[in-house]
């Protein structure tokens, strides 16, 4: 939140006992504030205490990124601007209240039971995380009285610290980013979703203030002073699930009450507020805190692999019984049970393709992992699969290379491992399970339901797995009384087999808040009711024989309640049964009963009445009647209507004599002058009716003009507004169109899409030519049939590292060459062999996608080998030709230096082709070559023609003598553009006569 809203005034309603709830004991009963920053962070440090009060309670330990060569001067400078003592931290030193502790260099800094724990740095690492490291112990050493404040600092560290107090039931603060000299920590804290407030440092040292005397955090001595919650403390927490629950759907009162408690007063210690009543209205004026509130029920506290441990156990003896003799066209089904953000789903999924990588046959097993969650924007994160830098550090680099692809801000799991997850959102307390299930994930979930909850669920687990299926828990949970349903396999890592003989408990669906004691546990006897006391029967027998007979009806005049024998006064009409109090009474009593109710309803006060006399068993009687509005505690909220207790009393018989004076004797009455006497009486109560009802009724047609001006003014209104939705129609009708278009349009782009892929597809697997293509990143993106032989491929491999990949050439820089044609978007070609000595063309394109983008590279291999060694074949038969005729051959390149010659060279001018090969032609033999004549022709005249025929050259050479030659040279130009001089020698010097024959 970047700035706390406007908090309710607090009364002298219910508290919430902190005291009371589950928390971690915290070692200290005072708050600890750990304090992180890097680069930037020594302004940000004297700004905050320039401001804090010194007298708040609180102990503060500072951690910043400190040179480790350097000594600290960090304590002498905040010792200026602040009077609090200010020390560097030492080995054991105990923590106390309004003091400040600065980390030393070269050390990570630790909290355990009250006190500093000094560890020396890890050397090997180029990354210290010693704000992390400080805060995750703080949170486990304090629990709700920790506290965290990211200040100014270049990098991450502080975020996964910042998750561990929130997950602890403390408080975060982070720094605005626009205060901040660098806002890295600050903004890497803020994209947890778990910071509290933004503030300016001035600020959150007044924030600090505020909340340090609040009862969920502050000392032991201001807990006890809190009243303990009664009565009235549980219907208001009740109205703050029920009020989440109108929200959201989600009914939490089976929840662990502590829990909820806890996550309660701690969103009240954000707005300073220690009584639940403020809170209840604040939730009901605020739909955003409700959101809060319900996304901190639901903790989200997860991390990849986590308990490295329990994914080695799964990969070494689940995973091969899941895998064993099972058919190839059944899928492995495995179910996420509160996968929060998702990285316990993905964790699963990528240990299973490694697994599944070191089993060739099963390379085309196919994956299910279905993964829920009831926090919709956790499920939206989970399905993006996109991970800030922290939360993926507990990836090793070789899973992160090779199952993430680097994205904008961070990492995102590829395409090949998000395929195999499906998330959803699902409430596990009331929504069925998924089915035919080989393994169920439930860590860390049973630890926040009630025991009537946790019993529902393992019935539930039970009906999704197979009969060979596994169940994994977290640390801190069992099957509990369930062992007859489940066996341990690893009690360590809490792995349980499904019980193949077990006796199932019914498994209950539907609203987990009809879950109760009794319907778990069916064998219990219910009590049986003690006996009756003398007091009771007494007041039993009071009640039901001397106490006045009554009804109680509701709003409606619906009877609720019989109380004693009504039968003079009320009685069943004819007709359809009705609980109708004016329909049972009977008739001479409707007229007054009406009036008396009507006017209760209306004043809310008791109000009686003894009406005329009415025939009662014989007997002339009056009837007293007594009307009081009741309230009953179950119907206190506001806006609830009122029942009526409506008593009927017996008056006395009425005299039946009457006296007309004091003085003379009393005369009886005769039938007529007693019924005009009772005429009279209900003519008078009908006046007085009447009277009432004009009076409403004048009343209410002053109303009623006032709600027809109101009506008439709201009707032009509403002729207004019809015709701006008239407008606003026909603009969206116009859009529609649009967007029809639109989608016509894309569903024509769809068609040509699919036909354009069909095309590719079948091209891929029609050709035979060896085509790999690969990301920037070198993991396999496409491939061929016939590149699928040359690189040893399967299906499975789409998404690994071609680095990873063991192929058949002999190559051994291929990757290298590969990433160089990515980074310089230049081509390359060569010709390589595989092992069995077939050779091929290789070329390596830069891939190009969309926008020119470069987004990996195209590797097509061409079959050469005919063609290789034809051209051998024919170099050998051209050398063999060389080699038998009988003029003197050598071959120059165009620097005039020996390529080669053949024999008849060698032995005609005595050289060996050592001395020959890769000498210019004019440097042999100790320069017996450079010849003027023949320089002159080589040099000047051959670039210019193609052929010089019969160039005759007479030279004396320092071995061999005069020569006489005649020399043919000939230009020739290679298929790959060389240019090469062949030069034929003649030689024509004549050779002395034979000695004459001896004679005989």
């Amino acid at each position: 939140m970047a700035s706390q809203p406007d908090s309710p005034s607090p009364s002298n309603s219910t508290e919430i006992n902190s005291a009371q709830l589950p928390f971690a004991t915290p070692a200290l009963d005072f708050p600890v504030v750990g304090i992180g920053a890097s680069a930037g962070g020594l302004e940000a440090f004297s700004e905050l205490f320039s401001h804090l009060s010194t007298d708040t309670g609180m102990a503060f330990v500072l951690v910043q990124h400190l040179d480790p060569t350097q000594p600290s001067l960090l304590s002498d400078i905040l010792s200026r601007t602040t009077s609090m003592p200010v020390q560097e931290a030492q080995e054991g030193t105990a923590v106390a209240p309004n003091q400040v502790y600065v980390i030393p260099p070269n050390r990570n800094l630790t909290i355990e039971q009250g006190r500093l724990r000094l560890t020396p740095r890890d050397s090997g690492s180029r990354l210290n995380f010693a704000v992390n490291i400080f805060l995750k112990s703080l949170a486990a050493d304090q629990g709700n009285r920790a506290i965290a404040v990211i200040l100014s600092g270049g990098d991450s560290d502080g975020s996964h610290g910042i998750e561990a107090i929130k997950a602890a039931g403390g408080i975060t603060f982070a720094q605005c980013e626009d205060t901040a000299q660098i806002a890295s920590m600050p903004s890497s804290a803020m994209a947890t979703g778990q910071v509290d407030f933004v503030l300016p440092p001035a600020e959150i040292a007044v924030e600090l203030g505020k909340i340090s005397g609040h009862p969920y955090v502050a000392g032991r001595a201001a807990v006890a002073a809190v009243p303990p919650p009664g009565q009235t403390g549980e219907i208001n927490l009740l109205s703050v699930l029920n009020i989440i629950q109108s929200a959201f759907g989600v009914d939490f009162s089976t929840y662990k009450h502590a829990t909820l408690q806890r996550r309660i007063l701690r969103r009240m210690a954000l707005y300073q507020l220690e009584h639940l009543e403020p809170y209840v209205r604040y939730l009901q004026a605020h739909p955003k805190e409700v959101k809060a509130l319900y996304e901190e029920i639901l903790i989200h506290v997860t991390s990849f692999f986590r308990d490295r441990e329990v994914f080695d156990t799964l990969k070494q003896e689940i995973f091969p019984q899941l895998l064993r003799d099972r058919p190839a066209d059944s899928p492995l089904r495995i179910w996420v049970a509160g996968c929060s953000t998702g990285e316990e789903a993905y964790s699963l999924a990528i240990g299973l393709i490694e697994f599944l990588a070191e089993l060739p046959q099963a390379q085309t097993q196919q994956i299910q992992i279905f993964a829920t969650d009831l926090s919709e924007p956790a499920i939206e994160k989970a399905r993006l699969g996109i991970y800030r830098p922290s939360e993926v550090m507990d990836v090793s680099p070789e899973r992160l290379e090779r199952f993430f692809v680097p994205t904008e801000g961070g990492y995102q799991v590829n395409k090949a491992v998000r395929e195999l997850c499906i998330f959803a959102r699902q409430n596990l307390c009331s929504d069925p399970p998924f089915s035919r299930l080989d393994l169920i994930s439930c860590r860390n979930v049973l630890i926040y339901f009630g025991l009537a909850l946790q019993k529902k669920m393992f019935p539930l687990f039970y009906y999704g797995l197979k009969p060979d299926g596994f169940l994994l828990l977290g640390s801190a949970e069992s099957v509990g009384g369930f062992i007859n349903l489940f066996r341990v396999v690893s009690s360590k890592h809490k792995i349980y087999a499904k019980q193949a003989s077990a006796q199932l408990t019914p498994m209950e669906l539907g609203s987990a808040a009809a879950l109760t004691q009794a319907t778990l546990d069916v064998a219990v006897t219910p009590p049986r009711p003690a006996a009756p006391s003398l007091s009771e029967v007494v007041d039993r027998l009071v009640l039901n024989d001397y106490a006045p007979v009554g009804v109680v009806v509701n709003n409606m005049l619906e009877i609720v309640q019989f109380r004693g024998k009504m039968e003079p006064y009320l009685s069943p009409s004819p007709g359809q049964a009705s609980l109708s109090l004016l329909k049972m009474v009977r008739e001479d009593l409707r007229l007054d009963l009406r009036t008396l109710l009507h006017e209760a309803q209306q004043s809310k006060k008791p109000i009686n009445k003894t009406t005329s006399a009415i025939n009662v068993s014989g007997l002339l009687r009056q009837v007293h009647l007594d009307i009081v509005p009741i309230q009953p505690e179950a119907a206190s909220k506001v806006g609830s209507d009122p029942y009526f207790l409506i008593l009927f009393t017996p008056w006395q018989p009425l005299p039946e004599l009457a006296t007309a004076a004091d003085s003379e004797p009393a005369q009886p009455l005769s039938p007529e002058q007693a019924l005009i006497r009772h005429l009279e009486q209900e003519l008078e109560d009908n006046q007085a009716y009447l009277r009432a009802i004009i009076e409403e009724q004048d009343a209410t047609n002053q109303n009623l003009r006032a709600a027809n001006e109101e009506t008439l003014s709201s009707n032009e209104e509403l002729q207004s507004t019809n015709e701006e939705l008239q407008t606003a129609k026909e603009e969206i009708q116009a859009t529609n169109e649009e967007l029809s278009t639109i989608n016509a349009e894309l569903h024509r782009r769809n068609l040509e899409a699919i036909q354009v892929g069909n095309d590719l597809e079948n091209l891929l697997s029609s050709i035979k030519i060896p085509i790999l293509m690969v990301n920037t990143d070198l993991t396999i993106r496409r491939f061929t049939p016939a590149a699928a032989d040359l690189f040893n491929l399967l299906a499975a491999d789409l998404g690994r590292s071609l680095r990873n990949i063991n192929h058949n050439l002999t190559l051994a820089d291929l990757d290298t060459q590969i990433a160089e044609v990515i980074s310089t978007l230049t081509l390359k070609t060569q010709e390589v062999q595989d092992q069995r000595g077939c050779w091929y063309d290789l070329r390596i394109y830069p891939y190009h996608a969309s926008g020119n983008r470069v987004t990996g590279a195209v590797l097509v291999l061409v079959q050469i080998d005919t063609f290789k060694r034809s051209a051998e074949s024919e170099q050998n038969y051209a050398e063999a030709i060389a080699q038998t005729v009988g003029e003197s051959l050598v071959v120059l390149d165009d620097n005039l230096r020996v390529v080669t010659a053949n024999q008849r060279f060698y032995s005609t001018f005595q050289v060996s082709p050592a001395e020959t090969e890769s000498v210019r032609f004019f440097e042999l033999g100790n320069g017996q070559w450079n010849i003027a004549e023949l320089r002159s022709q080589i040099e000047d005249v051959l670039p210019h023609n193609t052929q010089i025929i019969d160039l005759r050259v007479n030279h004396r050479f320092e071995r061999i003598g005069r020569k006489v030659m005649s020399l043919n040279l000939r230009k020739i130009t290679l298929a790959d553009g060389r240019e090469l001089i062949l030069i034929a020698i003649n030689d024509l010097t004549p050779r002395p006569d034979p000695p004459p024959a001896d004679p005989a």
